[in-house]
């Protein structure tokens, strides 16, 4: 297994912003590696600041758990098994959309975040960032 590049951190980034351009939404766009370290993060021109470590968080809580974070959000419900699961990490544990783990050969090596529209956009824009893995 080969290591993520920043060379394919930033084709990712790319292809997110390219997303993100198309639907009009402003976005924060992270990725870490295999061991939860930022590689490269944009913040595209009008995007919040708050919404900064938000997308680095995505991004992290993706690659930590191996799951996007909108499935983890989904199982971290009331009455579900990971109910409670956001506080733990010193809160740095995401579960909005908009995260997901990166693969390369069935092996997890790194994630993406995003973070600056709806759960909905900030989806597309992740999965429009993953395709160009």
């Amino acid at each position: 297994m080969s290591a993520l590049t920043l060379a394919e951190a930033l084709t990712i980034i790319a292809a997110a912003e390219k997303r993100a351009i198309e639907i009009g939404q402003p976005m924060n766009i992270a990725v870490v590696d295999a061991g939860g370290n930022l590689i490269a993060h944009v913040r595209q021109d009008r995007a919040w600041i708050g919404s900064i470590d938000i997308s680095i968080n995505k991004a992290w809580t993706s690659r930590a758990f191996d799951i996007q974070t909108k499935d983890l959000g989904d199982n971290s419900q009331p009455t579900q098994q990971f109910f409670g699961i956001h506080a733990t990490n010193a809160g740095r544990v995401t579960i909005f959309a908009g995260g997901v783990p990166l693969t390369r050969d069935g092996v997890v090596v790194g994630g993406l975040g995003v973070s600056g529209g709806s759960g909905e956009q900030d989806q597309t824009v992740a999965e429009a960032g993953l395709a160009a893995l």
